[in-house]
């Protein structure tokens, strides 16, 4: 694409303000050279990656590049002969160590972040390379004494050769014979030899060699000759030191530049990383969504080019948040080109911006400011005339200059091209621009080219309203306040609002009707009637949201009483556990005494009383009954015949009738088969008609598993068993409806979930949550009824 369009659009501040989001000078250079790709899998592939990019640091906050550097010029030197000095060979090993720590941590997690982890995978650990430089090399950039064998022994020499110099020179400082020659008792360096402060009177009283003197004259600094040769050989362990400290710092600079290609990979990896990551934050900032890609399609008719833009609350990125007012943009199969026109300063160029600004963020991979549900297609090229691009030093007018760019853009443009045209025609005679206007519309429309333009001319309204595949647009002024409301309206033509100004400011109402008894009755009609259809399309919208605001009531309240009836359920469910299990502790009871009675036949004396008094005892442990809840039934008991699925009240499970004979029937409940009375079975489910072939099944209630699974931060493979098992669960503890939480993510997750719960058997329906419900990082289903 043209780097001039993308200046028009201003894409180069979106690409600083994300450049601001990177961690090191590589993610920023590639920041800022982010180029729009024409490509539809590059372009899918780029979102995907800032989806990727924003859910793993939803998960994982504290995940980013930190420690790494851009060091590949320090590799380059490396390769080259040159000596790095420690603290570069320092940022070496921290780059590699953090691209190792973001390697492991991303593809360990490569089935939810394929993208990222594919870029991580291209990161080389070079283990070899940051071993020796830690080996060598501490954290403070000093070649360690262990760095060599050599080193560590020069250094203990070294050590000790200063001991013995200082202990020398401490016992001349501390002589009482040579105290009256000092000036003070101390010993310092001058020119890298230890000396000591002779007074300038006594200077031939400790032979030495004189290194230096006072400002004053008055004190000579010498090397004592006693202690030459120490000094001399505590200089020469020095520069020992010295040369075997490079040699280490050569060898590790010839290990980086072995390593270079790999290293130099790495860098290029955590700059793509980088790069991720800032898209992800961006997004956040500015509230972002990742846009439906639409592919160009066929559309009946072959005049539409097949292009999609669906913009829902679209805002400018580069508007402040508190002051931008979004606007919807859309197209569809009836038109491809939008003329919008309304007054001066009142967002028609803002208007064109946001949707071509918005189209190239899409295909840099950047998510866009607009709602859930935008989407757009991929450009082959975006082209912009926006703007006053009078030229003093090429004799440009206005109306030259924008005709000069109108015919390179016509020049290159193709159906797969956005054209955006700002005041097409003005600058010239407003008939002629008009018609140059109308006429280069026709061109566009007939070369099926999608295009917004902004215009004054009030032709080329009836132009749009006449033409097929060209549509009105407007943006809104409040004539109350005489200022502009930058909404826009798609389907209907701007006023001027002229002469309602003019009455706002004052004007002498003698002028005004006197300027309206100029025009023509028909202007004066059409702008009464746009007056009343825009008066019509608000109460319309006004409508709507008040439907909308009274839905969300209806689904709030819905799901209150959803969760009442839920806790009546569980407490009635409760009530009739805790009654079970008291009549079971009695049923105990009664066997306990049973086996006694059994116990005392079998003895030899047993009296008619004795047993009477034990069937009294039985008859005081006899459990009560439990008052059974009544289930709703499906027909009359004489209505059932074989194969029928009816509901056991005494076991609370249903079954399939084996066996009907009189007032008895015989039930196959799972496993096992029970005879029962027939007026106590309810009937669930007709027997299968003859051909098709049903299997009995057994429901048997369970404990309910909760109203809420939560799947966050888990993969697919792992989600749908235990999303089954749940659905399971759920229905058999006779649950109304679940709610599935799995967050928002890049989309998989919820996309998997969805298609499982639409072909799952015991799922009625589904739908996304409100938003008191989690939006769409929620799934609420409705269960097949028990």
């Amino acid at each position: 694409m043209n780097s001039k369009y993308l200046q028009i659009l201003e894409l180069p501040k979106i690409l600083e303000r994300l450049a601001e989001h990177t961690s090191f000078s590589a993610g920023r250079e590639l920041a800022l050279s982010l180029w729009p790709s024409p490509d539809d899998e590059e372009v899918a592939r780029r979102q995907g990656e800032t989806s990727e990019a924003r859910a793993l640091l939803d998960d994982r906050a504290d995940l980013s590049v930190g420690g790494a550097r851009d060091v590949r010029p320090l590799v380059d030197r490396a390769e080259h002969g040159a000596i790095l000095v420690p603290s570069e060979l320092l940022d070496v090993r921290d780059t590699l160590v953090s691209g190792r720590s973001l390697r492991r941590a991303i593809t360990r997690l490569r089935n939810q972040f394929p993208l990222l982890a594919n870029a991580a995978g291209r990161i080389e650990e070079c283990p070899n390379v940051v071993a020796e430089i830690a080996r060598c090399i501490n954290d403070r950039a000093e070649v360690v004494d262990g760095a060599s064998q050599s080193l560590a022994r020069i250094r203990r020499e070294l050590r000790q050769a200063h001991q013995r110099l200082m202990a020398k020179l401490d016992r001349i400082v501390a002589s009482s014979s040579n105290a009256p020659f000092l000036q003070e008792a101390f010993v310092t360096q001058r020119s890298g030899r230890y000396v000591i402060p002779l007074k300038s009177d006594f200077k031939g009283r400790i032979p030495g060699i004189v290194h230096d003197q006072s400002a004053s004259g008055a004190t000579v600094f010498i090397e004592p000759l006693s202690t030459v040769g120490l000094n001399n050989r505590w200089r020469e362990l020095q520069l020992e030191e010295e040369r075997e400290v490079q040699r280490i710092l050569a060898g590790l600079s010839n290990t980086v530049a072995e390593e270079g290609e790999f290293i130099q990979r790495t860098v290029e990896s955590l700059a793509e990383l980088d790069l991720a990551f800032a898209k992800a934050r961006y997004a956040e900032e500015i509230e972002g969504v990742e846009p439906k890609l639409v592919a160009f399609r066929k559309v009946a008719g072959g005049l539409h080019p097949g292009s999609s833009i669906q913009l829902i609350k679209a805002r400018h990125p580069l508007i402040d948040s508190a002051m931008v007012v979004p606007i919807d943009v859309h197209l569809n199969d009836d038109y491809f080109i939008i003329i919008i026109t309304g007054p001066n300063t009142g967002g028609k160029t803002v208007s064109l911006k946001t949707v071509g600004l918005l189209a190239l963020m899409n295909q840099c991979g950047l998510a866009i400011p607009a709602d859930q549900g935008s989407s757009l297609s991929i450009f082959s090229e975006i082209y912009a005339d926006i703007g006053d691009e009078q030229s003093i030093e090429q004799s440009l007018s206005t109306f030259s200059a924008h005709i000069t760019n109108v015919i390179s853009i016509l020049d290159q443009a193709d159906e797969h091209s956005l054209v955006l045209l700002d005041d097409l025609g003005a600058g010239t005679d407003p008939g002629e621009g008009s018609a140059i206007a109308r006429a280069l519309l026709s061109h566009l429309l007939r070369r099926r080219i999608t295009a917004f333009i902004s215009t004054h001319y009030p032709e080329l309204k009836v132009y749009a309203h006449t033409t097929p595949g060209v549509e009105n647009a407007c943006v809104e002024f409040d004539v109350e306040t005489l200022s502009p409301t930058y909404e826009l309206s798609i389907g209907l033509p701007g006023r001027s609002n002229a002469f309602a100004i003019a009455r706002r400011l004052g004007l002498w109402p003698e002028i005004v009707s006197e300027a309206e008894s100029l025009v023509s009755p028909e202007s004066l009609e059409t702008e009464g009637l746009l007056a009343e259809i825009k008066q019509a399309h608000r109460e319309a919208l006004a409508s709507q949201e008040a439907a909308e605001a009274a839905r969300h009531q209806v689904e709030d309240l819905e799901g209150e009483l959803r969760q009442e009836l839920s806790d009546i359920e569980k407490k009635r469910r409760e009530i009739l556990d805790a009654a079970r299990e008291e009549a079971q502790q009695k049923l105990e009871e009664v066997r306990a005494e049973l086996r006694k009675i059994r116990a005392g036949l079998g003895m030899a004396a047993v009296t008619q009383e004795w047993v009477a008094q034990a069937g009294d005892r039985l008859a005081s442990l006899e459990p009560e009954p439990v008052e059974p809840v009544v289930q709703p039934r499906f027909g009359p008991p004489d209505a059932l015949s074989l194969g029928d699925t009816v509901w056991v009240a005494g076991l609370e499970a249903t079954g399939e009738i084996t066996e009907l004979a009189g007032d008895e029937a015989e039930v196959q409940v799972g496993s096992f088969r029970i005879r029962a009375k027939v007026g106590d079975l309810e009937l669930r489910g007709r027997a299968a008609k003859p051909g098709i072939t049903e299997r009995a099944v057994s429901v048997p209630r369970v404990a309910s598993p909760g109203l809420e699974l939560h799947l966050r931060g888990q993969t697919v493979e792992e989600v749908l068993p235990r999303l089954d098992k749940y659905l399971n669960d759920a229905y058999l503890a006779g649950l109304p409806q679940v709610r599935i939480i799995h967050g928002k993510g890049t989309g998989a997750l919820r996309r998997a979930v969805r298609d499982f719960v639409a072909g799952h058997p015991l799922a009625a329906s589904h739908r996304p949550g409100d938003r008191y419900e989690g939006g769409e990082g929620a799934t609420v289903v409705e269960l097949v009824p028990r």
